[in-house]
């Protein structure tokens, strides 16, 4: 099976100022942090791409656009029809949360529902009220966006089934996730608006060793997580292979694959998030920052990014 080839390095979804409209793009700036630099309200110029996202044979124009609103890099309705996550996947994380290492990739689901994009709000809803009780957590994500119909594949082939590599921010309520003897991460971590994906996609072929992107998670200026995908437990082959396994993964779908150090909900004492938050997710290799404010539903009054 031959890798995907896709004519952008770096895939962009965005309102543009010309048309209005949504289109897709490639930064002209290949070293532009498109995320940090949409909410630092910097121009930002895409090359438009004609096609799906999700079809590696878009193609790449040489029309120049401006930026108006810098969307996730996904519609809700192209990631497969659920999002797949991978939780305790890194070994620091699990030694700071005093769990054993999983003999298994540990899995949980959520609905598109929960997706938004770089600079939108995440809501805190009021089943997860109030915050100091509720713990609202930030995590840091590599996302692996499949390509290709992807069924028993082995770990051999598995990265052939990538199209590219995203950021996310998996936020998650502790207090419902660990409840009913800790069997509701899939409700928990399923709250509408809540899951900020992006800023961009970055083709695989730019990324060959997903075993190699830092990341970190910033809040109000305090860096919180700083790790790499070299800690992971499952690594992306491992991932995609044992998803597959008995299970057809469709192009478009989504995998997070787990956090590093750092959560709040294991610090002492523990750190929360709360209405107001200012959230500074970022990963390397080209892929960027995903900056999102926290409001509380119903809040009276909603701090600006």
């Amino acid at each position: 099976m031959a890798p995907i080839r896709t004519q952008w390095t770096r895939l962009i979804r965005f309102v543009a100022v010309e048309t209005g409209q949504v289109h897709l793009g490639e930064p002209v700036d290949p070293n532009q942090d498109v995320g940090l630099d949409c909410q630092q309200k910097k121009p930002i110029y895409a090359y438009e791409i004609l096609g799906s996202a999700i079809d590696p044979a878009a193609q790449v124009t040489k029309l120049v656009l401006t930026v108006k609103e810098l969307l996730a890099p996904l519609a809700r309705d192209q990631v497969g029809g659920i999002v797949r996550c991978l939780g305790l996947n890194y070994a620091d994380h699990a030694i700071e949360a005093n769990l054993q290492k999983p003999s298994v990739p540990v899995i949980f689901y959520k609905a598109p529902t929960t997706l938004i994009g770089p600079g939108a709000v995440v809501t805190v809803p009021k089943i997860a009220q109030p915050a100091h009780e509720h713990l609202p957590d930030y995590e840091v994500e590599l996302v692996i966006v499949i390509g290709k119909a992807a069924r028993d594949v082995s770990e051999a082939d598995a990265l052939d089934y990538v199209l590219g590599y995203t950021g996310a921010n998996d936020v998650s309520f502790r207090k419902l996730q660990l409840s009913a003897g800790g069997g509701q991460w899939g409700f928990s971590k399923s709250f509408d608006d809540t899951n900020p994906i992006g800023p961009c996609i970055v083709a695989a072929s730019a990324i060959p060793d997903p075993q190699r992107v830092p990341l970190k998670c910033v809040v109000n200026g305090q860096t919180l997580q700083n790790g790499s995908t070299a800690d992971q437990i499952f690594n992306v082959r491992q991932t995609i292979a044992y998803l597959s396994q008995g299970t057809t993964l469709l192009p478009g779908s989504l995998i997070l694959t787990g956090t590093p150090a750092g959560v709040g909900f294991v610090k002492k004492p523990p750190l929360y998030l709360k209405g107001g938050d200012n959230m500074h997710v970022w990963l390397g290799n080209g892929i960027g920052t995903l900056a999102n404010l926290v409001v509380e539903e119903d809040a009276k009054v909603k701090a600006k990014l």
